[in-house]
């Protein structure tokens, strides 16, 4: 168990007992994006430690937030997931991530960053009403990195997909260039100019992006609300 405890009989203290702990929280985002090898973990955890991985997913496999699994044949390698319980921190995490992207500029140097964790990031703005029934391809480049993600819209709202399919539009940039044209900080044309963006495909669809995220609607409202 965590050596973390609060003497309070509170539901809020118990939460923040199992994912308080430093680090815990990044190894859950890792798992929300899917099963990971140890080494893998460790990979996208810069700075932690094997003994203090092994400690806290340990203390997660104890509360029955986290697993251990086997992928089949051929890889049958050991990985971790998270369990039923474990996937129920996503709205948490989800709000977080809201949160916590006020104080997400300007970048530390030396911070790393994986565009991988895009998808958790854009979830979290993704609009969750009626919106346009489009399909926009992103490319989120961080140096020789990539990921690509599909942006699709409709009743339901935005959902973001791995991968890019079905897209007549996709949009390449590094993930803070994708924030400013989601939020119309920056407009898509102003940063294909300063060479901060790409578009293949349609213009006129990759346009609409800002339209599946609620990011520029909360810049407006923010002023009002101080």
């Amino acid at each position: 168990m965590s050596n973390l405890h609060y003497p309070q009989f509170c539901a809020l203290a118990r939460a923040a007992e199992i994912i308080g702990e430093r680090w815990t929280l990044l190894i859950i985002r890792e798992l929300l994006l899917g099963p990971k090898r140890f080494g893998d973990l460790l990979g996208h955890l810069d700075g932690m430690s094997p003994t203090l991985l092994t400690t806290r997913l340990t203390a997660l496999i104890e509360c029955n937030v986290v697993r251990r699994t086997a992928l089949p044949p051929p890889a049958n390698a050991q990985v971790y997931e998270l369990t039923e319980i474990g996937r129920e921190v996503q709205p948490a995490i989800r709000e977080l991530i809201r949160w916590g992207g006020r104080f997400l500029f300007p970048p530390v140097p030396g911070d790393t960053f994986e565009p991988d964790w895009v998808l958790l990031g854009l979830d979290a703005i993704a609009k969750r009403s009626p919106v346009p029934e489009i399909r926009i391809g992103l490319e989120v480049t961080h140096g020789k990195k990539s990921a690509g993600f599909t942006v699709a819209g409709g009743g339901f709202g935005t959902a973001i997909e791995r991968g890019i399919t079905d897209c007549k539009g996709t949009l390449e940039a590094p993930f803070d260039a994708v924030l400013q044209i989601v939020g119309t900080s920056v407009s898509l044309q102003d940063a294909i100019d300063a060479k901060r963006a790409s578009v293949s495909g349609s213009m006129a669809l990759v346009r609409k992006l800002p339209l599946l995220f609620d990011l520029a609607e909360r810049r407006r409202i923010a002023p009002a609300a101080n």
